[in-house]
């Protein structure tokens, strides 16, 4: 069964008033967080000793990695950026459009919690707006080359760390603006001479994620073996793997694989689909940035979607407050989700392509 999803049947949520901004609203949380548990708190869990759950994930880990921030790099999507080094050690990708022009490119924004362990990661491009927003909801470090200056707001923000620049550059043979690479020795660097917290600061917001306790069947879900994202440029699209229990990342007609993890092919055990209003800059009397640049609408907004997995799919909402306040996902009774332990793909799908949206 072919399931299309369209934005005339299924809807995107559009907050009637926003029809006119024409500039990102941004607003910080208005609760200090916590920083501590990071467990799904419903029902207290026998882990073993020294370990935790990875609040991305769900996956146990090392206790010593308890409160430490993620990372969120900006990862070029160009072909000629291909083949991406370290991006299956990401515990979460987004994959969102980066301009209008160009067949509107996506680029990725690659979570890590055990960043320590990455040897080379990358290559590295410039954050967007999109970029700061959602690195500040999980309370990640922003590692970016660059970006336009609207951005500039966003960084100066005390509740936004970004590392701008300055990673190893690795000979691989193509022009400079590819050869910017995370290599093992250059995050510490960066901490130690921005100063920037290595763990959870007041700005944290947790249980971004619930997780299920054992491997869950979407109920009643609709067949999604195949997601087709409507991103012309790289032709964005994952299968379901039934022996693995994985959907499985391809772009430009073939497997995204990684070198760093010898070939192995990018995987989700979640898949996340938000139909989400976007818009460009504004330069003011009609006249909008000439690259393409663009924002999603994000904050102090809501949508609907789809969470796949496990070659199911369900129709959910999503909504998100301020700056620093985490995106939840609910159900068609309204109750949060609970997702699969595992890796995350989230695909920020522009609202006026959800109608070229196909799961099958």
């Amino acid at each position: 069964m072919m399931l299309t999803l369209a934005v005339t049947s299924v809807g995107c949520g559009k907050k009637e008033a926003d029809a006119n901004i024409t500039e990102p609203i941004y607003e910080e949380s208005s609760e200090e967080a916590v920083v501590g548990d990071v467990v799904d708190n419903e029902e207290e869990e026998d882990l073993p000793d020294g370990k935790v759950r990875n609040e991305l994930t769900g996956e146990l880990i090392d206790e010593s990695l308890a409160n430490q921030r993620p990372i969120a790099v900006m990862v070029d999507n160009e072909s000629i950026a291909l083949p991406h080094y370290g991006l299956t050690q990401a515990d979460v990708v987004y994959e969102m459009m980066n301009s209008t022009e160009n067949g509107r490119i996506t680029r990725f924004m690659a979570l890590v919690k055990d960043w320590e362990t990455l040897e080379q990661f990358g290559s590295i491009r410039s954050a967007r707006v999109t970029n700061c927003i959602l690195a500040a909801e999980w309370n990640a470090v922003l590692c970016h080359d660059g970006g336009p200056f609207y951005i500039d707001e966003y960084i100066a923000l005390p509740s936004v760390d970004d590392f701008n620049g300055g990673f190893s550059r690795v000979n691989n043979g193509k022009s400079r603006e590819y050869t910017e690479y995370i290599v093992s020795g250059d995050l510490d660097k960066k901490f130690a001479s921005t100063g920037a917290s290595k763990e959870y600061n007041k700005y944290y917001t947790e249980n971004h994620f619930k997780f299920a306790k054992e491997d869950t069947d979407i109920a009643d879900g609709t067949s999604a073996v195949t997601v087709d994202i409507p991103f012309p440029h790289n032709g964005s699209y994952l299968t379901y793997d039934e022996s693995e229990k994985v959907y499985k990342y391809f772009e430009y007609k073939k497997e995204h694989v990684d070198p760093q993890n010898g070939n192995a092919q990018l995987s989700f055990k979640n898949v996340i689909l938000q139909c989400t209003p976007f818009e460009l800059h504004s330069w003011g009397d009609g006249v909008y940035d000439p690259n393409g640049y663009m924002y999603y609408k994000i904050e102090n907004n809501k949508g609907t979607g789809y969470y796949i997995t496990n070659g199911k799919a369900e129709e959910i909402t999503w909504s998100k407050g301020g700056l620093t306040d985490n995106t939840k996902y609910y159900d068609a009774s309204g109750n949060e989700i609970k997702i699969n332990i595992g890796k995350t793909y989230i695909a920020l799908v522009p609202d006026d392509a959800w109608g070229d949206l196909v799961v099958e």
